[in-house]
């Protein structure tokens, strides 16, 4: 549900939709709900009801980490994204009254606030499913690595810094919704390596988690650097685009260095050798 939030929020920037409903928050056009038709109001309305359903969703995650006594560490992530959740509310609602409670609410300053404390309560959530749903393996970690490169070399395609489709308002959906897979990807790759640092896992030395962790955090950075990029945060000149292709590069060398690292590991934990016959 957030992923999917992030992407429709994207998409109704992009589109122009953020300034739609006359610049009112939290009615649209002096209503409660617009027209059901598909047009500028009704795009950020449902921008809306998908962010107001998500952010009880948000504080369900919260509520459940509690009550089913999972672990300090799960509580805490999840805690933590409902307690900054409000920041991203009133965020929201500031950059959409550029002409009402607070003239020139839109701003690059605002626009990349909300980006931000969108990012980290998607990375937030993200931890908290992750050590909520038990010890990892090295079949987890596996599948992490790989969704971190392939979200990553998707996002390629869509991105403003490779000429490969035009950057219109789904492509940049698009570029979100993939790059935010791997991000989720590299966040799930950063915990099970430093459970295997912490553990061991048969077939993984420590150090060679340690390795892993290392680039899959390095690779974080730099597929950050390349979402904030995917924005209208800057004069998108010849330098930036150059900036957010090596970014992105980056990101997806350090990946891919991760997923080889760890390539000998086989589904159950142990080394992968050769199948012999009689």
């Amino acid at each position: 549900m957030t992923l999917a939030l992030f992407a429709l929020g994207v998409y109704t920037a992009a589109t122009g939709s953020g300034l739609a409903c006359q610049a009112q928050w939290p009615l649209c056009s002096d209503q409660l709900i617009p027209a059901l038709t598909v047009n500028p109001d009704f795009i950020e309305w449902f921008h809306r009801v998908w962010a107001m359903v998500t952010g009880f969703l948000i504080i369900g995650v919260a509520g459940w980490a509690w009550l089913d006594g999972r672990d300090r560490r799960t509580r805490l992530a999840a805690t933590l994204a409902v307690v900054i959740l409000p920041l991203q509310i009133t965020v929201g609602a500031v950059t959409v009254t550029v002409g009402g409670l607070v003239p020139g609410g839109y701003t690059v300053s605002t626009h990349a606030a909300h980006l931000i404390v969108a990012l980290a309560i998607f990375t937030l959530l993200g931890f908290a499913t992750i050590w909520g749903g038990g010890r990892g393996s090295p079949r987890l970690l596996r599948a992490a690595v790989g969704i971190a490169a392939v979200g990553i070399v998707a996002s390629a395609v869509f991105s403003r810094a490779v000429p490969f489709v035009t950057y219109s308002p789904g492509a940049q959906a698009g570029f979100y919704a993939t790059g935010l897979a791997g991000h989720l990807g590299l966040v799930a790759t950063v915990a099970y390596a430093t459970e295997a640092v912490r553990t061991g896992y048969a077939g993984l030395d420590r150090s060679t988690a340690k390795t892993v962790r290392l680039l899959a955090a390095g690779s974080m950075a730099a597929l950050v650097g390349t979402l904030l990029l995917g924005r209208d945060l800057v004069l998108y000149t010849a330098f930036w685009q150059r900036l957010n292709l090596v970014a992105l590069g980056v990101a997806a060398a350090l990946a891919i260095g991760a997923a080889w690292a760890i390539r000998g590991l086989g589904a159950e934990g142990t080394t992968a050798g050769p199948v012999r016959g009689d």
